[in-house]
């Protein structure tokens, strides 16, 4: 288990950001279809050691949230060996396990079990419709709501390549949502997916010049470029039905998706709903699409992290099987 260094949020104080829920406060949902799908989805970590572990403490971002467009109809998170855990909710809002094993032991496992339903919701007409520049403004009226998804992060860093792209996609007087689509469609474009190219531990910088990498770069470019046009967007982290066995009419049967966990973006929008976009599939985020976990950037959302006290080295496996179900009868 690889250690995930721990990061204190400094922030003015009384400015907290928007949790999952909040874009939904007060909003009636609108579905766009009466397609409704349901999804089984298993999300299995193992960790082996080449010696006997002393202890492991985890953090696990794997409780799926309820939203307008995603239900939870079951969910269940096993630890082997078992141990005591606790639960709290984060910064972001998400949900968070805490495991503690004080016990010596070879090899630990986690597995995570969860029954979805999603539906299409029909994204926020009006306020897509509102200029960029004038989005602008009213963020800054909610600056104590927007300020930690405005700024940069060791991962996602703001400015520099970005400039261009934030001048070319977002300019004031287009619509928010043109601009939205222009940068997620320009993305998909010129940059490459190859699972080859990065690891967790790539520069973005790096990424920019290679113009390759894997959805979770992807989402951190467009990161990047919304924050530097003054448009306050998050990381999502969560699952995505790449190739369904039964696509329904009218579906595009093929999506590009990690074998894991994948990642895209979320930006505010005035009225302060969020709207999900894929930069890896250059498409709104619809129901084949499900939501873990919410923060600045994969390091805040990352659904696994921990560490553990050992003289020796450690192997860590994922498994992430995704089945779209039957409705029961």
């Amino acid at each position: 288990m690889s250690e995930c260094p721990w990061e204190i949020l400094k922030i003015p104080k009384g400015k907290v950001p928007l949790g999952p829920a909040r874009g939904d406060e007060g909003i009636e949902p609108t579905f766009v279809s009466k397609i409704v799908m349901l999804f089984e989805i298993i999300h299995r970590t193992d960790y082996h050691y080449g010696q006997p572990a002393s202890e492991a403490y985890i953090e696990a971002r794997l409780t799926p949230p309820k939203l307008a467009g995603q239900s939870v109809e079951r969910h269940d998170l096993r630890f082997d060996p078992t141990s005591a855990v606790s639960t709290y909710r984060d910064f972001f809002g998400n949900a968070v396990t805490v495991f503690s094993m004080t016990l010596r032991h070879k090899q630990l496992s986690l597995v995570n079990s969860s029954l979805i339903r999603t539906r299409e919701v029909s994204p926020p007409a009006d306020a897509l419709a509102v200029r960029v520049a004038e989005a602008r403004q009213l963020f800054t009226s909610r600056l104590s709501d927007v300020f930690i998804y405005l700024q940069p992060t060791p991962v996602v860093p703001i400015g520099l390549a970005a400039k261009d792209w934030a001048r070319k996609c977002c300019p004031g007087e287009t619509p928010l949502g043109e601009a939205l689509e222009a940068l997620n469609q320009i993305i998909y474009k010129k940059f490459r997916y190859d699972s080859e190219a990065t690891d967790a531990s790539t520069p973005l910088a790096k990424v920019w010049k290679q113009r390759s990498g894997v959805c979770q770069d992807f989402a951190h470019i467009m990161l990047s470029v919304l924050r530097t046009a003054g448009l306050p967007a998050r990381y999502v982290c969560g699952y995505i039905e790449s190739d369904p066995v039964r696509p329904t009419p009218g579906e595009s049967k093929k999506l590009v998706g990690s074998l894991a966990t994948h990642a895209w973006v979320e930006v505010l929008t005035p009225g302060m709903t969020w709207i999900a976009l894929d930069p890896t599939n250059n498409q709104w985020c619809g129901p084949r699409h499900v939501t873990m976990s919410y923060g600045r950037d994969a390091s805040d959302a990352a659904p696994v992290r921990g560490t553990f006290k050992g003289s020796g080295a450690q192997n860590m496996t994922v498994k992430v099987t995704m089945k779209r179900q039957p409705e029961p009868t």
